[in-house]
């Protein structure tokens, strides 16, 4: 009954109008920001050879097309803000941005999974229904839609902030300071505080601590009308912050627009008027106002189990790390796609051995003559890119007439600051394992244990 009568309840839509023009906004600064500083071609058309995501082998970049996948996903973002046909711009943002972020595997960040998230969630949201093109064209806005849509985006961003806060809760973080400790002294260029703060471990510590807090309590901290204003203030500090402390793009900037939907309607009204006397457009024209927009019955129940499940899929698959043996951080099996943000400092070396099966000859790999020096970065210390570039080697090198291909490789890694060890066995045929989801055997267990788990 109580859930009924939720689903039934109305809510100004300014909130889901400004969250829109701004998502929009940022996603077009993205893409141009991506363009101008020549990561399409340094990242996608550079290298020869691609990392992909398992079940995704065959999305590549597609040789200098790969520049009109982008001027469609920044075209679609700019039409996202004004409003533009809508539904098939959010669409088509969505499709080419997850195009774009699984062309290649080693560009994985947790932000870019978010927009891809945030980008389909919001497919299915009334966003164009005021203050976009579409109402203007169709001389029609809405003042009120169903409350559920609003609220979705806000357990999405309650979803990201509070696994990462849970994240957190592991003994290297919270005992070690772990790998706060080895980023922060190195900012030592920073004006007034590079110096002395950076290099202070109780600064370590309570950057740690504070972390952790943040990302648990913001969600509800914004939630409540009372607290709301300060844990906004919070959000643009530690989120300002952040961005002087690391290179993370524009995700910081995304973030703090994004948490403005927890604030009342009166307050994006706000926003919107001001937009409108910026536009100071003199042009009357006829608009009939609407008061609520409904979906029909059938509609709004395949929207309502969609998105439901789509949101319980989010809260569900950060725990897959639980069906995995052995140290999360050191196998990195269930990893990805479940906002473990900065928790770790690895650092590899991986060298490749040809081997002819039957003669026993055997020749080693120089990594740079296939990968970028970022590939090989990321190669060094990630089971599943090792097993991927071992396949390619072993059928490059049958390619070009070498038989019985064995490939081996002799592979160490330092995790958070501790001594590095022997990561993957060196005994293993990588060309006779073959990737799933399934624990990979042939990884050497962890020396050490990493303690006290929130997810």
């Amino acid at each position: 009954m109580l859930l009924k009568k939720y689903l039934s309840k109305q809510t100004n839509i300014a909130p889901l109008i400004v969250f829109r023009l701004f998502f929009g906004v940022m996603m077009l600064l993205s893409i141009i920001r991506f363009w101008l500083n020549g990561w399409i071609e340094k990242l996608y058309l550079e290298p020869t050879f691609h990392f992909s995501y398992y079940g995704f082998e065959w999305v590549k970049p597609v040789g200098n097309f790969t520049y009109v996948i982008f001027f469609i996903c920044g075209l679609s973002a700019l039409f996202i803000a004004i409003g533009f046909k809508y539904r098939i711009s959010i669409i088509t943002f969505f499709l080419s941005f997850t195009f774009i972020e699984l062309m290649d595997k080693t560009t994985y960040l947790n932000h870019y999974y978010f927009i891809s998230l945030m980008s389909f969630l919001l497919c299915f949201l009334p966003a164009n229904k005021s203050f976009s093109l579409d109402s203007y064209l169709k001389k029609t806005r809405y003042v009120n839609i169903p409350k559920w849509t609003v609220d979705s985006i806000k357990i999405l961003l309650g979803i990201v902030y509070f696994y990462a806060g849970l994240a957190k809760l592991n003994s290297d973080w919270l005992l070690r300071a772990m790998p706060l400790k080895i980023w922060l002294p190195s900012k030592y260029d920073l004006p007034i505080i590079g110096n002395n703060l950076m290099q202070q471990e109780w600064f370590h510590y309570s950057m740690s601590w504070s972390g952790a807090i943040y990302d648990l309590t913001i969600p509800f901290l914004l939630l409540a009308k009372k607290t709301r204003t300060y844990a906004f203030v919070l959000v643009v500090f530690f989120h300002v912050f952040t961005r002087i402390l690391f290179p993370i793009g524009m995700f910081p900037f995304i973030m703090i627009v994004g948490t403005l939907i927890f604030f009342d309607d009166s307050f994006h009204q706000k926003i919107i008027n001001k937009l409108k006397k910026l536009l100071n457009n003199k042009k009357t024209i006829s608009i009939t106002s609407i008061t609520n927009y409904n979906y029909s019955k059938i509609k709004k129940s395949l929207l309502l189990v969609g998105v439901g499940l789509f949101l319980t899929f989010q809260i569900i698959l950060p725990w897959r790390y639980l069906l995995y043996p052995g140290e999360l951080f050191w196998t990195e099996e269930g990893f990805r796609f479940s906002w473990r943000v900065m928790l770790i400092e690895k650092a590899g070396y991986s060298v490749f051995k040809i081997v002819d099966g039957e003669s026993g000859k055997f020749f080693y790999v120089e990594n740079d003559d296939f990968l970028t020096s970022f590939q090989e970065k990321q190669m060094s210390f990630q089971p599943d890119f090792i097993l991927e570039y071992a396949h390619y080697l072993g059928n490059h090198f049958k390619s070009q007439g070498h038989k019985n291909v064995e490939v081996y490789v002799d592979s160490y890694v330092a995790l958070n600051g501790r001594m590095s060890q022997l990561y993957i066995d060196p005994k293993t045929d990588l060309m006779k394992q073959k990737e799933s989801f399934k624990h990979k055997k042939w990884i050497i267990p962890f020396n050490h244990e990493i303690k006290i788990k929130g997810l």
